[in-house]
């Protein structure tokens, strides 16, 4: 995971893919499933881009 910082665990922007809109551990975000490929992880035959092929994207939540 992340590094420590304050006791908190830091989020990992190394972990991030192309469509998520926040590095995932990161307050007021959750996973959700990659509008791209519809959680398939593949596009026309090929990893899906925009999620790295995992089928999930991290999103803001309730406007944080």
């Amino acid at each position: 995971m992340g590094e420590k910082t304050g006791g908190k665990p830091k989020p990992d922007e190394s972990s991030r893919n192309p469509g998520d809109e926040a590095a995932p551990g990161t307050p007021g975000t959750g996973e959700d499933v990659c509008p791209a490929c519809h959680g398939s992880g593949r596009r026309e035959g090929k990893e899906c881009d925009r999620c790295a092929g995992s089928g999930r994207i991290t999103r803001v939540i309730g406007g944080a």
